[in-house]
C-alpha cells in the first residue's frame, strides 16, 4: 500500500493541475485500523501522526516488557506503534504548547492488574502506590509529560521523538486527576481543580468538606510554566464540589475565562483570581464530567465579530442525592435518559446585552459523552456517546448489586453522528441526513479528532476497570474514520502559498486556488470561498481541550484562467481569541474544504505575543466569464448528506533545558523560554494536497531504553508524588466515617472521582465500509 501511494504521489507531481478525486463515501465509517492501546486520549501531532494515550492496564501490546500506555498512529497507513509512557496517564488533562509540542498533566497513581494499587507503595502508607512491577507504571498524579511530534522523516527510535516523562525533574505543584486545562494568550497553561484520589464523583455524602473532601479533592489552580506563581484556591471549585471533574474552561477576548462545572458558571480572571458569577445552567442540567455533555466554542468569524459563544449539549439531570459519592451513583444511571437540550452562552457580548444562557435546537437524540468536532465548513459534528446514563464505571450502585451492562454506567450507544449548522435558521440546525450508524459502541473513554483531510478519527471506549474483551461494552482498539457530508464532492479544492506561520495582525498573505478546484462561475466560487483555521485540541472524555475554529477575513481576485487569488488577513491582533500554537489551515469552496495545511500561530514561544495592526485587504476583483474546470458532479460512491525541511525543537533539548532551569533557579518557568525553542517549518509554497508524505514511520516508535518500561530495573522513582488511594483516606478524615464505603481495598477502584484507486488521495484506503443502519448488538 505505501509503495503504491508513493507511486501515485510521483504521478501526481507530474500532473499537478489534476484535482483531488475522492473515493470515500460521504456519511460513512471506514475501518481505521488498530490503535494498540484504547484511545482514552488523542491529539493530532502534525500532518501525519495522531498520538494516543491510555490508562495503565493489561493491554496485549507492549512497550519493552510492560503493557503499553501510549501509541503513535500513522494516518496514511492506518497503523500504530507503541510508545513509552512511564507514569500512569489515566484521566489526565492536556494541551498544545506554542511551538507545536504537547503536554499532558497529572493522572492516577501506580496501578496493577484489576485496578489494584501498585505493589510498591510509599513507606508506611500501603494506600499510595508509586510503582507496579506487573504493569511497570509509576505514580502519575503530579506528572507533566512533554512530546514534540515527529514525522516519518524522523527516527522514531530516538528519544527526540518520545515522551519526556520524569516527575522527579518535571512535575506540578500538587496532585491533579481530572483537572481542567486552558492556555492564556501568551501560551501559559492554567491547570484547574481535579482529584488527588477518588471514585465516581468528587465528594463524600453528605458533603461536609466541600473544599478538600478529607484530602481527596484539589480545590486549587496553578500555571504551567509556573514562573514563580504558587497555586491558589478557587472558591468556584469549592462551590461546585462533587461535580467539578474536568471543569470546562474557555479563554475569552478579555483574558478572562468562562468556567463551567456542576450547574454553575463563572467568568474568571486567573491572574487576579477574581470570580464573577454568571447564570446557572438551565434546568440544572450537568454538562461537566461524569454527565459529560458535548461542549465547544462556536466558530469565530467576521460575521460574529469574533465574539466567542460556547455551546453545551446533552449531559444529564439527576437530583443531588442520585449522584452519590466517591464509591458509586445512588441511582441506576443506565436507566435515566440523557438530555437532548442544547444551550449557548456569550460571556462577553459586544452589544451590551445581558449574559444569559439561550436554548438552542435540541439534539436529534439525547447524549451523554457526545463530542463536538469543529469542521472546516464552519459546522460542528457530534459523535459518540449513549442515550442513557453517565460516564464512568462501577461494579454496583447503591441499590443494584448485579450490574446489567457489566461495569458501564451508560446504555444505548448512539452511533449515528449529527451535524450542527450555527448559520441555519433556528429549528433546522441539526441534521443526520445521509449519515450512517457505526456498529461500534463508543461510550466511556472514547475519543474523536479532526484529521488533516477533514475526516474525523474516532477511537477508544472502555467502561471497564481493566482490559475486558468479553464485556457487553468491551475494551476497544478498533478505530474508525468518519467521512462528513462534504465528501460527496467529486473533487476537493487545492491551494498553493500556505505559510508556515501566522501572526496576530500584520501583513496579509495570498493563497492561489486553481480553476480545477471548483466548477461554475468564478465570481460565484470566489464569493463562497472561506479560509478557515482549526485547532482540533487535545481530546479525552468527550472534550477537545483547546479546540477552536476561526474564519480568517479575506478578499479575492478572479483571474482570467479561472484561478482565484485569495488575499487573506492574519489573525485578529488579540491572541486570546486563538491562543498560540499549532493549527490546520483550510480553504473551503462552496462548502467543500481542501486538505488542511499545518501552521504555527504566533511566535512559537510562551511570551506576550507580538501583535500588529489588523491586516488591510485590497478590494475584491471580479471577472465575468471566468469559470472553474472542476467536476460539478457528486462522487458516484458518495451519499449526499444534504446539509444546510526545517529544524524543530526536540525532547532532548527540552530535557536539558529543564534540568538547567531547575539547577539555576529551582523553578521550571525561568528556563522555559530556553528549552521550548520555537518550532520552525519550511514555507509551504505548494499545493495543500501535497503536504502529506506517504511513508509510514520507519522503525515504529519502539527502542527507547528508559528504565523499567524498557525492560530495565524497576526501582522506585525519586519523587514526592503520592498515589491514588481507592475509597480510603490516609488522614483518617471524619468525612469517611459512617458514610465511608465498605468496599474492600482489594476491589477495583472507580474511575469517577477518582478498491485500489488510481486517484491521488493521501488517505485513500482499501478499507471496508463499517457503517450499518441496523439495530446493533445485544444492547
Amino acid at each position: 500500500m505505501i509503495n503504491s501511494q508513493r507511486l501515485l504521489l510521483a504521478l501526481f507531481l507530474g500532473t499537478a493541475s489534476s484535482a483531488l478525486a475522492q473515493s470515500h463515501t460521504a456519511g460513512s465509517f471506514e475501518d481505521g485500523g488498530d490503535t494498540q492501546v484504547s484511545a482514552m486520549m488523542m491529539f493530532l501531532g502534525n500532518e501525519e501522526k495522531v498520538y494516543i494515550l491510555d490508562k495503565s492496564e493489561a493491554n496485549a501490546a507492549k512497550f519493552g516488557n510492560f503493557p503499553a500506555m501510549g501509541s503513535v498512529y500513522d494516518i496514511a497507513s492506518r497503523t500504530s506503534e507503541t510508545m513509552g509512557v512511564t507514569t500512569n496517564v489515566f484521566c489526565a488533562s492536556g494541551m498544545h504548547l506554542p511551538n507545536g509540542s504537547f503536554a499532558t498533566f497529572g493522572g492516577n497513581g501506580a496501578i496493577g492488574p484489576g485496578g489494584n494499587i501498585g505493589d510498591q507503595t510509599l513507606p508506611n502508607n500501603p494506600f499510595q502506590g508509586v510503582y507496579d512491577t506487573t504493569f511497570g507504571d509509576y505514580d502519575g498524579t503530579k506528572g507533566i509529560r512533554i512530546l514534540n511530534p515527529c514525522t516519518s522523516k524522523d527516527d522514531f527510535s530516538s528519544t527526540d521523538c518520545q515522551w519526556f516523562d520524569n516527575s522527579s525533574l518535571l512535575s506540578m505543584q500538587s496532585q491533579r486527576w481530572y483537572s481542567g486545562a486552558e492556555p492564556l494568550g501568551d501560551g501559559t497553561i492554567v491547570l484547574m481543580g481535579g482529584f488527588t484520589n477518588g471514585g465516581y464523583i468528587n465528594r463524600n455524602y453528605p458533603n461536609v468538606d466541600p473544599a478538600t473532601e478529607g484530602g481527596a479533592a484539589n480545590p486549587t489552580y496553578e500555571f504551567f510554566p509556573a514562573n514563580g506563581k504558587q497555586e491558589q484556591t478557587s472558591p468556584f471549585i469549592v462551590k461546585t464540589s462533587g461535580l467539578n471533574a474536568y471543569p470546562l474552561m474557555y479563554l475569552m477576548p478579555s483574558g478572562k475565562m468562562l468556567v463551567q462545572a456542576n450547574y454553575s458558571t463563572m467568568l474568571w480572571d486567573p491572574i487576579q483570581n477574581e470570580e464573577t458569577d454568571l447564570p446557572d445552567m438551565p434546568d440544572q442540567i450537568v454538562r461537566v464530567y461524569p454527565a459529560s455533555g458535548a461542549n465547544a466554542m462556536l466558530p469565530l468569524t467576521p460575521d460574529n465579530n469574533y465574539t466567542p459563544t460556547v455551546m453545551f449539549c446533552g449531559g444529564i439531570f439527576m437530583d443531588d442525592y442520585s449522584w452519590g459519592n466517591y464509591s458509586w451513583p445512588f441511582a441506576d444511571t443506565w436507566a435515566i435518559p440523557s438530555s437532548k437540550k442544547c444551550h449557548t452562552i456569550t460571556p462577553e457580548p459586544t452589544d451590551g446585552s445581558a449574559v444569559e444562557y439561550v436554548e438552542d435546537d435540541d439534539l436529534p437524540v439525547g447524549r451523554t459523552m457526545g463530542q463536538l468536532i469543529a469542521l472546516p465548513d464552519l459546522t460542528l459534528l457530534v459523535v459518540n456517546g449513549g442515550a442513557n446514563g453517565t460516564a464512568g464505571y462501577a461494579d454496583r450502585t447503591l441499590n443494584t448489586l448485579e450490574m446489567p451492562l457489566g461495569m458501564s454506567l451508560a446504555s444505548e450507544p448512539v452511533g449515528q453522528p449529527a451535524l450542527y449548522n450555527p448559520r441555519a435558521p433556528k429549528g433546522s440546525r441539526w441534521s443526520t441526513a445521509g449519515f450512517d450508524t457505526s456498529s461500534i459502541a463508543r461510550l466511556y473513554h472514547s475519543s474523536a479528532i479532526l484529521l488533516p483531510d477533514a475526516s474525523v478519527l474516532i477511537a477508544g471506549s472502555n467502561p471497564n476497570v481493566d482490559v475486558n474483551l468479553t464485556a457487553i461494552f468491551p475494551t476497544t482498539y478498533k478505530a474508525e474514520v468518519f467521512y462528513p457530508h462534504y465528501f460527496a464532492a467529486a473533487n476537493r479544492p487545492t491551494f498553493t502559498g500556505a505559510p508556515s506561520t501566522l501572526s496576530y495582525g500584520g501583513d496579509a498573505f495570498d493563497l492561489k486556488v486553481p480553476a480545477s478546484a471548483y466548477s461554475g462561475a468564478a465570481n460565484d466560487a470566489a464569493e463562497n470561498t472561506t479560509v478557515v483555521l482549526i485547532r482540533g485540541g487535545w481530546t479525552t472524555h468527550a472534550m477537545n481541550m483547546g479546540q477552536r475554529a476561526m474564519q480568517l477575513n479575506n478578499t479575492y481576485t478572479v483571474n482570467s484562467d479561472g484561478s482565484l487569488t485569495l488575499h487573506v488577513a492574519q489573525l485578529p491582533p488579540n491572541p486570546n481569541l486563538f491562543q498560540p500554537g499549532p493549527a490546520l489551515l483550510f480553504v473551503t469552496v462552496a462548502g467543500i474544504p481542501s486538505n488542511g495545511s499545518y501552521v504555527i500561530v504566533g511566535s512559537g514561544n510562551i511570551e506576550t505575543q507580538p501583535t500588529k495592526a489588523a491586516s488591510t485587504l485590497p478590494a475584491s476583483v471580479r471577472l465575468d466569464g471566468a469559470s472553474g474546470s472542476g467536476s460539478s458532479a457528486t462522487n458516484s460512491n458518495s451519499t449526499d448528506a444534504n446539509n444546510n525541511g526545517a529544524s524543530s525543537s526536540h525532547t532532548g533539548a527540552i530535557v536539558g533545558g529543564i534540568i538547567a532551569a531547575i539547577a539555576a533557579v529551582g523553578i521550571l518557568g525561568a528556563g522555559f523560554g530556553i528549552w521550548m525553542a520555537r518550532r520552525r517549518r519550511a514555507a509551504a509554497q505548494q499545493a495543500s494536497s501535497l503536504s502529506y508524505p506517504m511513508g509510514a514511520a520507519p522503525g515504529g516508535a519502539g527502542g527507547v531504553a528508559s528504565g523499567a518500561r524498557a525492560g530495565g530495573g524497576g526501582g522506585l522513582r525519586s519523587s514526592d508524588s503520592s498515589a491514588f488511594m481507592p475509597l480510603s483516606q490516609a488522614n483518617g478524615s471524619t468525612t469517611w466515617g459512617a458514610n465511608a464505603s465498605t468496599l474492600s481495598l482489594n476491589s477495583p477502584y472507580y474511575d469517577e472521582p477518582r478498491t485500489a484507486s488510481a486517484e491521488f488521495d493521501p488517505y485513500h484506503q482499501n478499507a471496508p465500509r463499517m457503517s450499518s443502519n441496523q439495530t446493533r448488538g445485544p444492547y
